[in-house]
């Protein structure tokens, strides 16, 4: 895709949400259904069905998806697609790029081992590995304009208000 192209693309999208700010409002969701019988849970989205389960250091046995991974996938993904999209605006072309992500975790949190110990991951690193003629500049430009616009790494980074809650559901009548 061309610089141009995309702009095409983006433009009357832009022009909307410049006259009308609420379409540019989007609701992103997910939904997983449990298993009663053994700590996991199904996903199906419109691109694909897995399973999620325990990590192996929370007891998993490593054939179900872990969350901690999951995250990180939505994260690699989310930066690919922004570092792709930012490459095409600036012109600047590559070989071929990589995107990596690492999270560190510590499992006493997880596990209720020790209070003191956050649960979840307390530190995220995302690597890109490119091949491209581009100079040491443009790249900074490159590294830092898709750390701006990657949805995922903006959310991390200052994370959105947050609520739980918990809905009764009616029962099936008997005999259903």
């Amino acid at each position: 895709m061309t610089p141009e192209q995309l702009r095409q693309i983006q433009a009357p999208l832009k022009a909307r949400y410049q006259s009308d700010p609420g379409a540019a409002l989007q609701t992103f969701r997910a939904e997983a259904m449990l298993d009663f019988d053994h700590p996991s849970c199904s996903i199906r989205t419109g691109f694909a069905q897995y399973t999620a389960g325990l990590h192996p250091a929370a007891g998993g046995d490593g054939s179900e998806a872990c969350s901690g991974d999951l995250l990180l996938e939505a994260l690699v993904a989310c930066a690919g697609v922004t570092f792709n999209v930012v490459a095409i605006a600036m012109s600047i072309g590559f070989r071929s790029a990589r995107v990596f992500a690492e999270g560190t975790g510590d499992f006493r949190g997880t596990l209720g081992v020790s209070r003191d110990v956050p649960v979840g991951m307390t530190q995220i690193t995302l690597r890109f590995e490119i091949d491209s003629d581009a100079s040491d500049e443009q790249l900074a430009s490159l590294l830092r304009l898709t750390e701006r616009y990657c949805v995922i790494a903006q959310t991390l980074k200052s994370p959105p208000q947050f609520a739980t809650r918990i809905e009764r559901t009616p029962s099936p009548p008997a005999g259903t």
